[in-house]
């Protein structure tokens, strides 16, 4: 959120393509974060999808990918914001000129956004181990701050994943059976239809009701199912 905020503070004093001309400063700040914000969660939605539909594909066509969709909600949101607010519907033939000039600056906000990502690896050579790690290659899911976290456990909601970590857990747009496929290779395993667990995030086991739960270091429960329940003693987690 800092980050957008400095952005939004910086095309303020800019004000790129004179867009805020008319307006004080802080309608004029608000105006750009509103943008950013958007621009942001639709580049997030999109670098999803891209994930989605190509796991294994390279990084920089999935952020072409995200730059161009941002553009488009951003265009969407000007346009709207011309005609309701401002009351000068932007022209039909015009738009097309209007998400180019967006385009350029989502470009340049996407490109700045991977130099700060890659600002948090500090060694090549962790940065290679971590590639090389599945656990570490789906942690780059999450937000910055929890790829140099372990790993812990992963349970089903709905359409998406919360993801437990050492620094805390994430909800992620995902579907487990692709999480668990994802993560082929790496220690740990399926022990429910809604639950993947770490080895290394197991801190205890318990019984209840006759059903194994075991215990993440984070304190959740978590159930075994019976169909699970001859893996999970094999791989040491309950007696």
């Amino acid at each position: 959120m800092l980050v957008y905020f400095v952005v939004s503070i910086f095309l303020t004093f800019m004000n790129p393509y004179y867009a805020t001309r008319d307006l004080i400063f802080p309608l004029a700040f608000l105006y750009w974060f509103v943008l950013i914000l958007s621009g942001s969660v639709a580049g997030w939605l999109c670098s999803i999808a891209y994930q989605r539909l190509w796991p294994t594909g390279p990084r920089w066509p999935m952020l072409a990918f995200s730059a161009a969709g941002a553009a488009l909600a951003v265009t969407g949101f000007i346009i709207l914001l011309e005609s309701r607010f401002f009351m000068r519907p932007i022209p039909l033939n015009e738009i097309p000129r209007v998400y180019g000039l967006v385009l350029v600056i989502s470009i340049a906000l996407t490109i700045l956004s991977e130099l700060v990502d890659r600002a948090f690896v500090k060694d090549p050579a962790a940065a290679g181990e971590a590639a090389a790690n599945p656990q570490a290659k789906f942690l780059e899911r999450l937000p910055v701050r929890y790829r140099t976290a372990e790993l812990w456990a992963i349970a089903s909601e709905d359409h998406y994943c919360r993801v437990y970590t050492s620094l805390g857990s994430e909800m992620v747009l995902l579907r487990l059976s692709d999480a668990e496929r994802e993560l082929t290779g790496a220690n740990g395993l399926r022990v429910h239809r809604s639950w993947w667990v770490a080895r290394d995030g197991v801190a205890d086991s318990k019984r209840e009701d006759g059903r194994i739960k075991l215990v993440l270091k984070s304190g959740e429960d978590v159930p075994v199912s019976r169909s699970y329940q001859a893996a999970v003693r094999e791989a040491g987690l309950a007696p």
